[in-house]
């Protein structure tokens, strides 16, 4: 099996077929074509004369290499078509049956050294593997869509498959531009196994009526910075596959998040499979199009209100840390006076000169003039007490995240604030309306998380508890657009949306490492590359803290008593032995001390 794979059959010419036709012809590889649909295969021919005549156009290419590749891609409708092949990749649909089908038919067919892969996603390579006559032949080879675009492709093998095989692939993958990540054979392998877990979550905060399907998106675009919010990555990814895949999660894992939730079998049954069909979670202007068109559920500007809202002029912020100047910084330069309290007026006035210096670097990569730094500056009052909040129209706290720290200080608002003023909170896990009820005015009170470091992340959490009166709500919504922020609603429960998606993704991540299926940098590869996540798991958890994650795992696992939520013990054991990540300088990986 040492033969450099020069010519290599695609069985199944759908969208994934067609685009790993084209990588490999891009490549300088003979392609082979094979489609029982002659209308797909010429679908392929065609999707190829086009990319590449976009690429000439766009001076990539000349016009002589896109002959080239043009001809290095032949298309036939009979499997026979096969038998020079140095490797195969079926890419038929998920189904054990018609998998089994032409990898049964293709041992009649291929030369006894060719490689036969699988494109599988959802379904055992081993059980594949094992139905054929030279199972140490057979792998999973594992390409993300868009093919040409993504450069992750997952090398899947059995416990049956030769060392040779997987060598010739891996190293085919690096020919091609990918960054192949070697995975042993369980459903969804390392991304999809993350990936559809979260999703899945998605689906059924949604189905909860938790939040909209826009804030449940825009919260994990905007506070995860994801390329897409995961209902309308379902629609893309089509939500029958999205079943079939978490199917098989469930089958291998018995893990209820991974039970498909009834939503998806709803919208599957109804032929609502997202993109393709032109409706899914949202609704297209026509089958196939990725245009978004208003339906039924489409909110409409203003209908989020609920009342006339409060003037608000001044704001008090309490806290001296990185949040707290954070906030500060992000209402003064939108024009409020702030009033910065702390425990005593040295933390005060360090917190301002910690606004000073975050400025200063504005003007210096001219986002800001001097003068706009100077005006924005003079309109925030250092304190050292809470008294000075007497006179704001909204109070934010951003002290330590403590559910006792936070009643008393809400206590001692409740004292020092005005009659009308908002009381808010921006804790990512503790119930704000713990915080209410140490008021005389719970109606008052409301949650506002901010996203660290507040004056670059776009999103904020509006979190109304049952008593949060609608006009509390109105106006924190409108003066988080004044402050140039994305407010996004969610109900007083724990994690929010962001925090009750991303941590049990992080966490699930950590139980794949501590059962040895996966080292932390080919899931962080995977990740990053195969999901278009700005950072890996692991780098996440050491940039967070895993004393941190710790807290809001063991907060979501409280609130919902679901099994599959239980903190991984090796981030136990991590968080016990001192290793908290970046700020201690070692957490999953360890870090050079600055």
């Amino acid at each position: 099996m040492d033969t450099p794979l020069s010519t290599i059959a695609v069985v199944g010419l759908g969208t994934m077929g067609a685009g790993i036709a084209e990588v490999l012809a891009r490549a300088g590889r003979e392609v082979i074509g094979i489609d029982i649909s002659e209308t797909a295969a010429r679908g392929a021919v065609t999707a190829l004369e086009a990319a590449t005549a976009r690429s000439v156009a766009r001076e990539r290419i000349t016009e002589e290499e896109r002959s080239d590749i043009l001809a290095r891609f032949r298309t036939f409708t009979d499997l026979q078509a096969a038998a020079d092949a140095d490797l195969v990749i079926e890419v038929v649909p998920e189904s054990y049956e018609a998998k089994q089908q032409v990898l049964r038919a293709l041992d009649g067919i291929v030369r006894p050294d060719a490689v036969i892969a699988t494109g599988t996603n959802a379904l055992s390579v081993t059980r594949l593997a094992a139905d054929s006559a030279h199972p140490e032949r057979v792998l999973g080879l594992h390409f993300f869509n868009p093919a040409p675009a993504m450069k992750l492709v997952e090398v899947v093998s059995s416990v049956l498959t030769s060392p040779q095989a997987v060598a010739a692939v891996t190293d085919l993958a690096h020919d091609l531009g990918k960054e192949p990540v070697a995975v042993g054979d369980r459903p969804g392998f390392v991304a999809d196994g993350l990936l559809f877990g979260y999703l899945n979550q998605a689906a059924a905060m949604y189905e909860a009526k938790y939040a909209s399907r826009e804030d449940i998106d825009a919260a994990m675009r905007l506070g995860c910075g994801l390329p897409m919010g995961p209902l309308a990555l379902l629609d893309l990814v089509g939500i029958d596959t999205a079943r079939t895949v978490l199917e098989a999660l469930y089958a291998e894992s018995k893990d209820r998040l991974h039970a498909p939730a009834p939503i998806l079998k709803q919208l599957s049954e109804a032929g609502l499979t997202g993109r393709k069909a032109g409706r899914g979670f949202y609704t297209y202007d026509a089958p196939g199009s990725a245009t978004v068109v208003p339906d039924a559920l489409t909110p409409r500007d203003g209908a989020q209100g609920g009342g006339a809202a409060r003037e608000v002029r001044s704001v008090g912020v309490a806290g001296s840390g990185t949040m707290a100047s954070g906030i500060a910084e992000v209402f003064a330069k939108a024009g409020y006076g702030v009033v910065l309290a702390a425990r005593s007026q040295e933390k005060a006035d360090a917190a301002k000169a910690r606004i000073a210096k975050s400025l200063a670097r504005s003007v210096d990569k001219g986002r800001m003039t001097a003068e706009a730094r100077d005006e924005t500056l003079a309109r925030i009052s250092p304190a050292g007490s809470l008294d000075a909040f007497a006179d704001v129209d909204l109070a934010l706290e951003a002290v330590a995240e403590d559910l006792e720290v936070k009643q008393q200080l809400f206590a001692t608002l409740d004292k020092v604030c005005k009659p009308g003023a908002i009381l808010a909170t921006t804790t990512s896990s503790l119930p704000v309306v713990a915080c209410a009820r140490a008021t005389t005015r719970p109606q008052d009170v409301i949650g506002m998380h901010f996203f660290n470091p507040a004056p670059a992340m776009k999103l904020v959490e509006v979190v109304r508890t049952v008593l949060t009166a609608d006009d509390v709500h109105a106006t924190v919504r409108e003066v988080t657009a004044k402050v140039r922020k994305h407010p996004v609603d969610c109900g007083d429960r724990a994690g929010f949306i962001v925090n009750a998606l991303l941590f049990p993704y992080l966490n699930n991540a950590i139980k794949m490492v501590q059962d040895h299926y996966a080292s932390l940098d080919d899931i962080d590869a995977a990740m990053k590359l195969g999901g278009g996540y700005p950072m890996g798991p692991f780098e996440l958890l050491d940039v967070v803290g895993l004393d941190v994650s710790l807290a809001i795992e063991q907060v979501l696992h409280r609130e919902f008593r679901e099994p599959g939520l239980a903190p991984a013990p090796l981030l136990e054991h991590l968080v016990a032995a001192g290793c908290l990540g970046r700020k201690t300088g070692r957490g999953f990986r360890e870090y050079a001390r600055r």
